[in-house]
């Protein structure tokens, strides 16, 4: 009897956790429609005035005027309400950082200059409440980039919301970060290429030497991994090298390299060393891309931006000469991605958008670079970054404009999950509300 009491109470345990699993299952792939909305599909079909998004199991399985309702799918009336893709942070440290100033929270850099074998998603931390925080803002996904050397390593790029690494992870590697040598010119960060520029107490002619022994020191990285690839394709029992393979991708053009330059000099010796070493390039940074404009539109290379809510670089530069980068991008026909590289500011997103709008750059032109502009740079357009079928359903509802700070985030789906729209700030707002 207790025997047959045991296999009763462990079948029925079974039962419970499978309903449970099942449960979890459908939770996560119910269907959705939002229905007669104001749709910004970012995509061919422009703006919707009036018109219903279909979701199911995670894709978006329709959009227009006239669509089916699965049937039980949950509908969200949209009736003045706003709907847009999701937004993509192109270059953050997001999962990586935590608090800046305790070492133990930060995870971007590791000894060394040429680390091309690290993948940034393999030491993201899944549980950070900087994910929390900018999804309820309606940031979807994110690029998440390691820091330091020449060769950093390679960025990940992320959904914002799910149990774990793995579950989050839209692309473990989604670009070779570089920190390209700085012949300096204008107060940039040197590049990150171990040196300090020229005009903070050394001589042009010490940074010049510098600079080329930098940059031919990585040219020989790569033409030691073009040797290495050719050596495995003739005998696939060469010994492996970890660091020459990670970069082997890189060398055959299959990986894009994000490389950070900021001065219009760095950006174009940027250009004329990827050029040469055949690339797929994105410049990272690109505080003085305009000056370098003409050059970025010839060579069709992207520019992800640096946040633009920064002071002027320069004593004579305009008091609003970050804030104008975007438009004049844009009027030059370069391509670019507007980001908030700091993972407590990537909640800000929206409002760099918005900024770039107040200093000339069109709406459509700003929501752009905030959603299908960085899916293009980083090769995930087909996925992500509009409003169309098939896609993966990553979407924002608002009240109202997404890039005005008084819109209201109604709703956040990622991957088609309805998220809650909860995080350190709003249980610290309820918290202190209720206080006796």
């Amino acid at each position: 009897m207790q025997t047959r009491a045991k296999q009763t109470i462990i079948l029925f345990s079974g039962l419970l956790l499978l309903a449970a699993a099942l449960s979890l299952s459908g939770a996560d792939n119910r269907a959705f429609v939002i229905r007669d909305a104001k749709v910004y599909t970012l995509g061919a079909a422009g703006v919707l005035e009036r018109a219903s998004v279909v979701i199911v199991d995670g894709k978006i399985a329709d959009v227009g005027a006239n669509v089916k309702t699965p049937s039980g799918a949950q509908v969200i009336q949209g009736t003045g309400l706003e709907v847009y893709p999701g937004m993509i942070n192109a270059m953050s440290t997001v999962g990586l950082t935590e608090v800046g100033a305790v070492d133990v929270t930060v995870d971007t850099t590791e000894m060394g200059d040429y680390k091309p074998q690290l993948l940034a998603f393999q030491a993201i931390n899944w549980t950070s409440e900087h994910f929390p925080v900018a999804r309820v803002s309606g940031v979807t996904a994110s690029i998440s980039a390691p820091a330091g050397g020449v060769i950093s390593g390679q960025a990940a790029l992320l959904h914002l919301d799910g149990w774990t690494s793995e579950e989050m992870a839209l692309m473990k590697s989604a670009g070779m970060v570089v920190n390209f040598p700085s012949m300096g010119g204008g107060g940039g960060r040197g590049g990150g290429g171990g040196f300090a520029p020229a005009g903070r107490g050394r001589a042009f002619s010490e940074v010049k030497r510098e600079y080329d022994r930098r940059v031919k020191e990585l040219s020989e990285w790569l033409e030691k991994t073009r040797h290495y690839a050719r050596a495995v394709e003739t005998n696939p029992s060469t010994a492996r090298n970890r660091e020459l393979e990670a970069l082997v991708p890189v060398v055959k053009g299959q990986m894009l390299v994000l490389m950070r330059a900021e001065s219009a000099r760095d950006i174009r010796n940027a250009l004329e060393f990827a050029n040469k070493e055949k690339l797929k390039l994105a410049v990272v940074g690109g505080r003085d891309a305009v000056e370098a404009a003409e050059v970025l539109k010839k060579e069709n290379v992207p520019v992800i931006l640096g946040s633009i809510y920064s002071l002027p670089s320069r004593p004579d530069d305009p008091y609003d000469s970050r804030y104008t980068v975007p438009a004049q991008l844009a009027k030059a026909g370069v391509r670019f991605a507007l980001t908030s590289p700091s993972p407590a500011d990537t909640r800000n997103l929206p409002f760099e958008a918005g900024m770039s709008v107040a200093y000339g750059l069109s709406r459509e032109d700003a929501l752009k670079a905030i959603t299908f502009s960085p899916a293009e740079i980083l090769g995930v357009a087909d996925r992500i970054g509009s409003i169309e079928k098939g896609k993966i359903a990553d979407l924002v509802i608002t009240d109202g404009d997404l890039l005005e700070i008084r819109t209201q985030v109604k709703n956040v789906f990622i991957a088609g999950k309805n998220v809650p729209l909860e995080s350190k700030h709003t249980r610290l707002y309820q918290q202190y509300m209720n206080r006796p």
